[in-house]
């Protein structure tokens, strides 16, 4: 299901409009790994899918499961679910057995879909630290919908350099959390200029 939905989405979007990969050459090619998502706007997760090499299990908020028509297909395209408010051990398990196997997860550190800047919550940093798995930042920019796209012809997902984390403390955790923000910050200013 999953390969069926991307060949869709993949002539959906090229009939809209225009998507600019950069630094895909960043992405590791023989082990699993983070890629942490801006998340401003559903379309980003489809053009995301779009330009990873191989399949993304993306950690979805709990609440997108409740109909179970939702839930079937989320499952059917590796989506599972993440209780945000509060998170059990399950939460980190699921996605280190994955990167484990040399699968790639999908994280959005932001917690939510937003365009504003919020601050990253920890999971992705903690799931680095436990895996031994590399974070790659991503930045989508670009439209939010189908509509958006076809205005502007291009959308643009910009790959930063792997983060390694490694550490024995909370603190640590948070000095990379930190870290991940100035790298996600940094792709920004790069497609500004």
């Amino acid at each position: 299901m999953y390969h069926f939905t991307l060949t869709v989405a993949k002539l959906v979007v090229r009939l809209f409009g225009k998507v600019e990969v950069k630094n895909k050459h960043l992405l590791p090619e023989n082990e699993g790994y983070i890629v942490t998502c801006t998340h401003r706007g559903w379309l980003e997760i489809v053009i995301l899918g779009i330009c990873v090499p191989k399949p993304i299990h993306f950690m979805a908020k709990k609440e997108l499961f409740e109909n179970k028509i939702i839930e079937w297909f989320l499952r059917k395209i590796n989506a599972f679910p993440v209780d945000r408010e509060n998170p059990s051990p399950s939460t980190i398990k699921q996605p280190v057995k994955l990167l484990k196997s040399r699968e790639i997860v999908g994280i959005f550190p932001s917690g939510t879909r937003t365009a504003e800047d919020v601050p990253l919550k920890r999971g992705a940093v903690t799931i680095g630290n436990l895996s031994s798995a590399p974070i790659v930042p991503e930045l989508y920019v670009g439209s939010r919908t189908l509509i958006e796209l076809r205005k502007m012809k291009k959308a643009t997902i910009l790959f930063g350099k792997l983060i390694y984390v490694k550490t024995n403390s909370k603190e640590g955790l948070a000095t990379f959390t930190e870290l991940l923000n100035k790298k996600t910050l940094e792709l920004e200013s790069q497609i500004e200029r």
